[in-house]
């Protein structure tokens, strides 16, 4: 019998395509841990709401790991707080599972609130410790919120408290996101494991810049690379207007949501999400930036990489990041990263070493940096090389250890017979 783990990824499948309103950094970081758990002899099980009742109910995510879509609630994309009202039937779909398969798990691992909720659930049936990582937390959010519309409810607040009050571990993705646990939600410090998130260096890695460039058929002249989703958040007003200030060759790429299409009519702007990318054409059009910025939509990973390869700079204005795994992976294709100065982007980057942090929302600062930036390329092939380095202690095997270490130290019976290696770093 091997360690056996349910990892809870309610709102998200970990292999639904990046770059959507619901997919990112966890998305990557579910898939990759339990991909490396699989491969150091863990039996993991990642559970996640099925979306469409068309796909298969199990889908193999690589040696000793698979994820298991269960009905809760439309199988269909559905709001947050939509699915919290489905949650118990996602761990009575849980709990099914386990039974009809004739299995017991060690741990329970949840990703985000609503997983949390679930999990607390599932530890009390099983009487297991609940591991719970958050990856954003709904107090910091509506910190930075700019309107109401960007608001988290109190529901996620509430639950988020509960989480933080009953989990036998919270995995915090470095030491300011931890400080934040202990401030905002009372959370105790000697409870709070931090382990950050990782990268794939095989996949993100250098190359030569002309090559990248090349591959891409993008023109010659300094480039900026944006890659993340269309949100209010993210700061993405503040990078156009730093753009408005540079020269005139300068073009900005944005990887992330939709690609380039008319600006809607104010009339088709139901959603929060479409009024603001809606918004952000508009903004490119009032700065008269038609031909300098590029929406390209969500990107093939493999494809990413060339764009980080190609550009100058990858840019992360955010109002607020938990970890920012975007810089990594551009640190690991040896691109210099040039920040909002907040979360977790004030460790993922090292200022002056492998980017720059900037004070978040201020476009002036911004582009100043952008500029000094463009205009030297010694420093660009500096920073660069010590991006590269700085990612390669970030690999997913170094990541999934840590992980590993955190599972025994909550269930040492069931990690013993894991010894002789086979929780060590892979090389």
């Amino acid at each position: 019998m091997s360690l056996r783990v349910a990892v809870l990824s309610v709102h998200t499948c970990p292999l639904a395509a990046l770059g959507g309103k619901e997919t990112g950094g966890m998305n990557v970081y579910v898939r990759e841990t339990a991909r490396e758990l699989g491969r150091m002899g863990v039996a993991v099980d990642v559970f996640t709401r099925s979306q469409n009742p068309s796909i298969p109910r199990v889908a193999e995510l690589g040696n000793g790991a698979r994820v298991i879509h269960l009905p809760a609630g439309p199988q269909a994309p559905i709001g947050r707080a939509t699915i919290h009202q489905h949650l118990g039937e996602f761990v009575e779909g849980v709990e099914k599972h386990r039974w009809d398969e004739g299995i017991d798990y060690d741990v329970v691992h949840g990703h985000y609130w609503l997983s949390g909720v679930a999990g607390l659930e599932l530890r009390e049936r099983w009487g297991v410790p609940l591991v719970q990582m958050f990856h954003t937390l709904g107090r910091l959010k509506n910190s930075v919120a700019l309107d109401a519309l960007e608001m988290e409810p109190e529901l996620r607040l509430s639950e988020e408290a509960r989480i933080v009050a009953s989990a036998d571990r919270i995995v915090a993705a470095n030491v300011v996101e931890r400080a934040h646990l202990v401030w905002y939600y009372g959370a105790a410090a000697d409870r709070i494991a931090v382990i950050p998130c990782g990268v794939d260096t095989e996949l993100f890695q250098p190359m030569a810049q002309s090559t990248a460039k090349d591959l891409l058929e993008v023109p010659p002249g300094p480039m900026l690379l944006y890659v993340g989703r269309l949100q209010p958040i993210k700061g993405l007003e503040t990078l156009l207007d730093a753009v408005a200030r540079l020269g005139d060759s300068s073009r900005l790429y944005i990887v992330g949501g939709d690609a380039d299409e008319p600006e809607p009519s104010p009339m088709a702007r139901g959603s929060s999400a479409r009024g603001h990318a809606g918004r952000l054409r508009a903004r490119v059009r009032a700065l008269g930036l038609q031909d300098r910025v590029h929406f390209l939509g969500a990107q093939p990973q493999r494809r990413l990489r060339l764009f980080y390869a190609a550009a100058d700079a990858t840019v992360m204005p955010s109002a607020y990041e938990s970890f920012g795994m975007v810089a990594l992976e551009a640190m690991a294709c040896g691109c210099p990263v040039v920040a909002s100065r907040v979360g977790g982007l004030q460790t993922t980057v090292k200022d002056g070493a492998t980017g720059y942090l900037v004070p978040e929302g201020d476009p002036v600062a911004l582009a100043e940096r952008l500029e000094g930036l463009l205009r030297d390329p010694a420093e660009r092939a500096r920073l660069g090389r010590e991006a590269s380095r700085w990612a390669d202690d970030y690999r997913w095997p170094c990541i999934t250890e840590s992980v590993c270490r955190l599972y025994s130290e909550l269930r040492p019976a069931a990690v013993s017979h894991l010894g002789r290696g086979r929780c060590q770093t892979q090389s």
